[in-house]
């Protein structure tokens, strides 16, 4: 019998499976348990957004789209992008409307990659990053951020990272696992940096723009006019309109970037569903106080965290974005895994290990608090007996 495994990519077999999907699996099949994991919204899509939607089946749209998407979802996301950022892009070119931000990071990997180029990775960061470089037979350069810096990139880190074989470096804030968000005045040296090396293209995954804690300014170095042509801004209605399922994303970035990412999106996905086109327009449009309604109540949540965990003498930089706490658990002595497998069994808390997001996070966890808030008093009350456990040697 042939051994079908030697026959998959070597690309492929060397990416080990997502450990977020692992312990989302393990506390699945268990009864009782609070899954703090997913990095998901427990909110239901605000209702005219799901109207948009069903309007469109109703109307007869059940066909495919163009390829980039339908014209009126992207000018209304262009629109949205202007009102927010203060951004110009051309609807028709600049555009693409995908399945889903992750898409979107795959797109620009395989547009931009050739064996060997070698990508600047922030980390931590999404797991999706460093997968979709080794699948396009790229090189990951990794920057370890650091919980003393509130998780930021420093340009003296990124100009260590440049060599000459560098072709994009990619970074997502807010971010995703430590909440860290940067400002304009934190992504300026970064401009710098970038200005002194032209032939640099920059992929920012801004997903959970709008889900900002300390400001409602969106920030982006596509906000730089002498960056812009270089920027591909990955975002999407999954995170901040409560709207996973609808599997709807969008890129935005020069011509000359969008049109060969477009070319792998026609011949991979054909385009994204024509009902979720359609309710992006009535989300882009005419949703932003039912976006801030959730932010609010992220927000609550997110001190009801950080409470939690240092009640539960753990130490935790405060997250100004997203929805996820990444706490050190270092003082515990368990390694990540170790700290999550035992959580889970012991307390059935589902939360996920550190190292899943690179190398520098492995003496963190990651807790969404993207659940209710009865879960997380009754999660963070857990763990603080889980903690208690452990200094008792237990």
């Amino acid at each position: 019998m042939i051994d079908l495994s030697s026959k998959v990519s070597k690309s492929v077999a060397s990416v080990p499976p997502s450990a977020i999907r692992k312990f989302f699996d393990l506390a699945s099949e268990m009864k009782g348990v609070i899954s703090l994991s997913i990095g998901e919204p427990d909110f239901v899509t605000p209702w005219s957004i799901r109207e948009a939607g069903i309007n469109s089946l109703v109307d007869g749209y059940t066909h495919y789209s163009p390829n980039s998407g339908y014209t009126n979802a992207k000018k209304a996301i262009v629109s949205y992008i202007n009102r927010r950022y203060g951004i110009a892009y051309d609807h028709n070119g600049e555009c693409l409307i995908t399945v889903g931000g992750s898409e979107g990071l795959d797109l620009a990997a395989r547009a931009l990659i050739d064996p060997g180029d070698e990508v600047i990775i922030v980390e931590p960061c999404f797991v999706a990053y460093k997968a979709t470089v080794l699948f396009a037979h790229g090189v990951p350069v990794i920057i370890s951020t650091r919980q003393e810096d509130d998780f930021k990139l420093k340009a003296e880190d990124l100009e260590a990272a440049i060599t000459d074989k560098t072709k994009y470096l990619i970074m997502g804030y807010p971010g995703n696992p430590t909440g860290a968000v940067m400002t304009m005045e934190d992504l300026a040296p970064i401009r710098d940096v970038l200005m002194k090396h032209p032939e640099i293209i920059v992929i920012s995954d801004e997903l959970y723009c709008e889900l900002n804690y300390v400001s409602d300014e969106l920030c982006s170095l596509a906000r730089f006019p002498e960056l812009k042509d270089r920027v591909v801004m990955i975002n999407g209605f999954s995170k901040s309109y409560a709207m996973t399922g609808f599997r709807i994303g969008y890129v935005l970035g020069p011509k000359a970037l969008i049109a060969p990412m477009t070319k792998i999106h026609q011949y991979c996905i054909m385009s994204a569903p024509s009902m979720s086109q359609f309710a992006v327009v009535e989300a882009a449009m005419n949703c932003d106080d039912q976006v801030k309604a959730m932010r609010d109540e992220y927000n609550h949540r997110r001190r009801v965290i950080i409470k939690g965990l240092h009640d539960a003498g753990l130490e935790c930089f405060t997250p100004s974005g997203a929805f996820y706490a990444f706490p050190s658990i270092k003082n515990t002595g368990l390694t990540s895994d170790e700290f999550c497998e035992r959580f889970l069994m012991e307390k059935k808390v589902a939360i996920v290990p550190g190292s899943a997001f690179g190398e520098c996070g492995k003496d963190n966890v990651r807790i969404s608090y993207a659940a209710s808030m009865e879960n997380i008093k009754t999660a963070m009350e857990r763990l603080a007996e889980f903690t208690a456990d452990l200094k008792k040697g237990n």
